[in-house]
Parts: C-alpha cells; structure tokens; sequence
C-alpha cells in the first residue's frame, strides 16, 4: 500500500531543513547551503537525492563520519590542476568549495582539474555542473561512491560497486544548459528509497535479488539478505561505472571499492569526484553557440512517435522546477516521518517541530 503524498512549499521546507542543521551544531552558512542543495534536488525532480537523504546525514553524523562545519583543503596545487581534501565535511560545503575554485583557475588558465577526495556524500552532481554553467564554463564529472557497493557488474550476480555518476554540462548563451546527470546504475539507489518508502515497486530491469534474479522489489535493497541494482545499459554502463570508479577515486587520490575498503555498519556515504572544467572563450570556436544550436533546433524537427516533444538533457528538469514551484514539492507520508524523527535527533524541541510540521502539512 502507498504512503500518503505531501506538497510542501519550498520555502517553508527549506527553512525547516536549515534549522535541523543548526540544531545539530551547523553555523547558519553550513546549515543554508545544505538545505538549498537538498531542496532543489527535489524541484528538479531527483527526490533521490534530496531532504529524503537528511536520515542517513543524521545516522552518519551519529556514527561520527560526518564532521560539520569543515571546508575544502587544497592539498596539492600544480597550477591547472587542484587536488582538494573534503575532511569527512558535508560535499554541499566542500564540492560547492571545490567547484570555486576549479572555476577560478579556468577563468586564468582556459581550463583546471579539480580532484576532490574524502568528501562526504557530495548529493546531486548536476547541482555542481550548474555551478560551473552559470560562471560560462563547460564541466564534465566522474564520481566514485567509496566502499558502499550496490550495482553488480555486467554478468555478475551479487553488489561490486557504487552507483558512480556521470555529469556533464554545456552552457547555451541566455538558455538554460544542456545537462546530463545520471548515475551509472539503471537507477539512483536513492529512487529505490524513494518507492520502498511509498510502497511501491520499480521498473523490470533494474534489480536483482540475493540470488542474482531478476525483481522489482525496492526491499532487496533496503531489507537483509541485499540484491543489487543493475548498470544502465547493460555492458555500456558497467564500462563508465567502472572509470567512474578509477577516475573519480584513484585519480582524485581517494579510495575505490574493494575488500579493504568496504563499509560495515554505517550509513555514512563518501564520494570522490575529478571534474573537468573547460572555458569555453580559451578555444577556437567562435560559432560554437550557433552550431550547438543548430543541431538541437534539428533534433527537435524530428516527428514525435508519442506525440511529446522531443526534450533535450536538461529539459526534464526545468519542467520540475516550474511545477514544484507551483504545485509543492512532493514528500511522502514515510520519508516525512524520517525526517522529523531525524529533526528531533537533532535536538530540535518539540513545539518548534510542531510548529513546523503545521506550516509545511498546511502549505
């Protein structure tokens, strides 16, 4: 059975995501920067990766893997190139840290590498892609998810590695960019939450259970003994996943997935990401706007076979934007339970939770 849905206006649920986090000891900065990336995960329609994920923060800063109120350490400057340490520090903080100063060194160099290693979970990368586009710039990303393996391998039966993303973006002159975003697993591991808190089931395709059998049970996920979730693509995607793992984590001087490296007990969640950051003014391209927007305006000619626009990347999530803004952002009946259990970890009293909780059911 599904879980009642809520509609919650941005504002009001991003200051109640700002104060959990100022309750839990985040200065107001820290606390205002994480709840904006969580909640416009949500309006660009990846619940996956949004409030849904402030439970494991919560258990992850309890467990004492997520440090608060750390910043982004440059520890190797060789010009073009930053190798940057996360501390254990939120990678809403650190990543948004890194991705300034990547940019800076773009804008002197033409083009900068920013290596980002021991970073706590670092949500969604299009966010940091974003970053990059409004400064002019084209960035491409590959991120590890260190010691937490939830996708088999291409012929493999049992969970080998992370969900390893892939982003990259190109701006368009007074549009909104091109964007591609996805995680190298048929699914985000965060959309499994997503309908296992609803009670619902997933696609075919996408899973496996124990045994290495096909299902659409969100629990193999969730609940002992574990399945694994599939790479996109069959062989294609295993294949990215796994220079995902190697350029985002080795390269980046971090940690891949192995024996040695593999979780126990936590729900803490790491990720290591290389991004490459190209200003676009350093090449020789004066008519590369014009052309990109030649061959967008010749895929959209082609005639619909479902009597839908053709969309390109990007497009599906500034159709989220503008309906969440409308219509609210969409939170379950279960995961809003998490969450306020999660506020009063936290340490937030029980009349300002309720008073919370009346504004944004309300809302």
């Amino acid at each position: 059975m599904s879980s009642t849905e809520h509609r919650i206006d941005r504002q009001c649920l991003e200051q109640f995501v700002q104060a959990i986090w100022r309750h839990a000891g985040s200065t107001e900065q820290e606390a205002a920067r994480v709840a904006d990336h969580l909640v416009q995960a949500n309006l660009a329609g990846h619940d996956s990766h949004g409030v849904g994920m402030i439970p494991s923060y919560m258990s992850s800063l309890a467990q004492g893997h997520l440090q608060l109120n750390v910043h982004a350490k440059v520890v190797r400057d060789a010009g073009a190139v930053l190798t940057v340490d996360g501390g254990q520090g939120f990678g809403q903080v650190v990543a948004c840290e890194a991705m300034e100063k990547g940019i800076e060194r773009a804008r002197q160099l033409g083009l900068a590498a920013v290596a980002l290693h021991n970073s706590h979970h670092i949500g969604r990368i299009g966010h940091w892609a974003e970053q990059c586009a409004r400064a002019g710039f084209i960035s491409i990303h590959f991120v590890n998810v260190v010691g937490d393996p939830m996708v088999a391998p291409f012929g493999g039966s049992d969970r080998r590695f992370g969900t390893n993303p892939f982003c990259v973006i190109f701006p368009r002159k007074d549009k909104k960019p091109l964007l591609l975003d996805f995680a190298t697993s048929g699914i985000a591991f965060g959309k499994t939450r997503v309908a296992y808190n609803k009670g619902l089931s997933v696609a075919p395709g996408y899973l496996i259970d124990e045994h290495g059998q096909p299902t659409t049970e969100p629990k193999v996920m969730h609940e002992q003994p574990f399945g694994s979730l599939l790479p996109f693509g069959a062989h294609k995607g295993y294949a990215l996943a796994t220079l995902c793992e190697i350029l985002g984590g080795a390269l980046s001087g971090g940690r891949t997935t192995h024996a040695a490296t593999v979780k126990s007990n936590s729900d803490a969640i790491f990720n290591c990401m290389t991004t490459i950051i190209l200003n676009p003014e350093a090449f020789d391209a004066p008519e590369m706007q014009t052309e990109a927007e030649a061959f967008i305006d010749w895929v959209k000619a082609s005639p619909p076979s479902d009597g839908q626009p053709i969309e390109v990347p990007g497009e599906w999530e500034d159709a989220n934007r503008e309906a969440r803004l409308r219509q609210g952002i969409p939170i379950d009946d279960n995961t809003w339970r998490q969450i306020c259990a999660a506020a009063i970890q936290a340490g937030m009293p029980d009349a300002e939770l309720d008073g919370y909780q009346t504004r944004a059911l309300r809302a």
